[in-house]
């Protein structure tokens, strides 16, 4: 009898677990469907927009290595200086008119670039030409889409409303904006430093290439950022540190995954794909010494955006802000001079250093988001909801007394 009671109770502990093992993974497939309804546009978008350099790149690159060098210079620090992300209309889930312009973006910038620069044989002006247009055409199509009465609840024309209490506002989208900038601007100032170097025009014409991939696959890990945010801003919302949690293991280890997958794909690949931008030898095999180092930049970047948007969602935009400068200024880049003019490692160098603070970095955040009280940030979240309602019952009353 004791030997069937055993049994019983053993029994029931392996059902339990059982269920508790399906629960899991039902809850890790509930929380992946909602992280890609966000995650999916997101990555689309900012891979496309971000493919307009890398094809401007290509059909450069097969002019001459010049060229490349000089186009590498020209739009990786202007442009990317310039360059502004537009969230108005992905933070309503205006996805689909979001991808429609992206999609046809690209399409014509494929198009334009074809013909400007192998058929009508422009060089660099035929290139940049489709480039411009290309980048205009989302904004003017997104620009026309909120103010000609798409967005009705969003966008109802300007009003002195808009402007009260526009400093909690202002500070928010300050810090906001410097996290990204500092992030963007990390991996410009690699290029800047490399055109001192020796054999610079080869030298950045190789890392211009595995640049351009590396900010190409941060585009992903941008979306799973834009995903994390919004999904930790609306569980802390909806008053769940627990859920917060969850969605946060979800969507960094979906980009782990593909940052892997990435990692040692490229490992293989080599130089290899850098034919896909170049005919030049000398840069193909320069761009192969640099591709354990790409490896390890595709894989970090898998990780660091996402945990960045983490702070974004439960609103500690100001703390990653100086989390970069202290990360990437302080330490990244000086080392990178270091290994770089002082020990001569030359571009793996700056690159080993910058890739150092990039590792700081994600340890830091890491850090932070474990050892952050959640519950508490769900407290922050609906005091931050009360106020902003109690505006919102303030304007309701101004527009009703009019």
């Amino acid at each position: 009898m004791e030997g069937n009671l055993k049994q019983k109770l053993l029994s029931r502990e392996k059902i339990s677990e059982e269920e508790e093992n399906l629960s899991l993974v039902k809850r890790v497939w509930e929380e992946s469907k909602v992280m890609w309804i966000v995650a999916a546009p997101a990555i689309f978008t900012r891979f496309t927009t971000f493919g307009l350099s890398v094809i401007s790149q290509a059909f450069i690159g097969h002019i001459g290595s010049k060229e490349l060098a000089a186009y590498a210079l020209v739009f990786t620090v202007i442009i990317r200086f310039a360059n502004g992300i537009l969230t108005f209309l992905q933070s309503q889930s205006k996805n689909v008119i979001i991808a429609f312009l992206a999609t046809l973006s690209i399409i014509i910038h494929v198009s334009l670039s074809w013909l400007f620069t192998i058929q009508f044989k422009y060089g660099i002006p035929g290139a940049m030409i489709s480039t411009i247009l290309a980048y205009w055409i989302p904004n003017v199509g997104q620009l026309i889409f909120i103010t000609c009465g798409w967005c009705p609840e969003t966008w109802k024309g300007f009003s002195s409303l808009a402007f009260k209490d526009l400093w909690p506002v202002v500070k928010l989208s300050l810090s906001a904006g410097a996290m990204l900038c500092l992030e963007l601007w990390y991996n410009t100032i690699l290029i800047l430093l490399t055109g001192n170097m020796k054999n610079a025009e080869v030298q950045i014409d190789a890392l211009s290439i595995c640049i351009n991939i590396n900010g190409w696959e941060m585009m992903i890990a941008f979306g799973f950022m834009a995903a994390a945010s919004v999904r930790v801003a609306n569980e802390l919302g909806r008053g769940s540190s627990k859920d917060a949690k969850f969605s946060i293991v979800v969507t960094v280890l979906t980009s782990f995954s593909i940052g892997f997958i990435l990692f040692v794909l490229f490992l293989f690949l080599r130089e290899k794909v850098a034919y896909l931008f170049t005919s030049n030898e000398d840069v193909a095999t320069a761009v192969g010494d640099l591709s354990p180092l790409l490896a390890v930049s595709l894989l970090l970047n898998s990780i660091q955006p996402v945990l960045s948007g983490v702070a974004v969602g439960a609103g500690w935009q100001s703390i990653v802000a100086y989390v970069n400068i202290g990360c990437y200024y302080l330490i990244g880049i000086p080392v990178g001079i270091v290994l770089g003019n002082i020990i001569h490692l030359q571009v793996k160098g700056i690159w080993i250093g910058m890739l150092f603070g990039t590792l700081i970095q994600t340890i830091v955040l890491t850090i932070i988001t474990y050892k952050t009280n959640w519950d508490e940030q769900v407290i922050i979240a609906r005091n931050r909801i009360s106020k902003w309602s109690k505006v919102d019952l303030d304007r309701e009353t101004v527009t009703s007394d009019n």
